[in-house]
């Protein structure tokens, strides 16, 4: 009752779309000044918040496309195109971080989202849930949603001891392997909705 295709497939996915090395400076830069015990309490939160966000479009996504008369295919050459913007992103260095603010609850916004629940994220999960025809499938799809959470979670936890380990460029390295790979997945992601579009019609 497990597809271990599907899980590592979607896990990678969101792996590098979500981008834990990388939302570890950031996550770092927000919570600055605040207690220990308060950043690993925004922490959870955020991720409860990505995780919230996430599942309400894994459920609802298909009735939402429905609704707006939006095929599988043409969401899935949107969402390419849209990876592809983040991982251009990731390889250029060119994300925006956004500054702290003490008045606002930075788990809820931005961390929780759009940093970790952005648009690719969804698309993706909406994307995988809709393939999912079988309870396997589902059960793998899911299991790699909150897999890919727990990982973010861990990482924001233990953020300040794993940026002394891996240090300044270990995060820049990371961040820019993250993107070639999500590169790749985009322009696959393209290929398959236009391969889609061509035997539809």
């Amino acid at each position: 009752m497990f597809d271990a295709a599907v899980f590592g497939s979607l896990f990678l996915t969101l792996f590098v779309i979500m981008d834990p090395p990388g939302i570890t400076p950031i996550f770092l830069a927000l919570t600055s000044g605040r207690p220990g015990k308060v950043q690993k309490r925004m922490a959870l939160q955020a991720v409860c918040v990505a995780g919230g966000v996430i599942a309400v479009f894994g459920l609802l996504g298909h009735r939402i496309l429905d609704y707006l008369h939006v095929s599988v295919p043409a969401l899935m050459i949107a969402g390419g195109l849209l990876l592809l913007l983040i991982a251009l992103d990731l390889l250029t260095g060119k994300t925006d971080e956004p500054k702290q603010t003490k008045d606002v609850n930075v788990a809820l916004v931005p961390l929780g989202m759009p940093l970790l629940a952005g648009p690719g994220a969804i698309v993706s999960v909406i994307l995988a849930v809709q393939k999912a025809d079988s309870v396997a499938t589902q059960v793998s799809v899911w299991s790699a949603i909150v897999a890919i959470h727990v990982v973010l979670w861990l990482v924001m936890r233990y953020s300040l001891l794993i940026i002394r380990v891996i240090k300044d460029g270990g995060v820049v390295l990371v961040t820019r392997l993250a993107g070639m790979m999500l590169s790749a997945i985009a322009v696959q992601q393209i290929i398959n909705g236009v391969t889609q579009v061509i035997q539809g019609a």
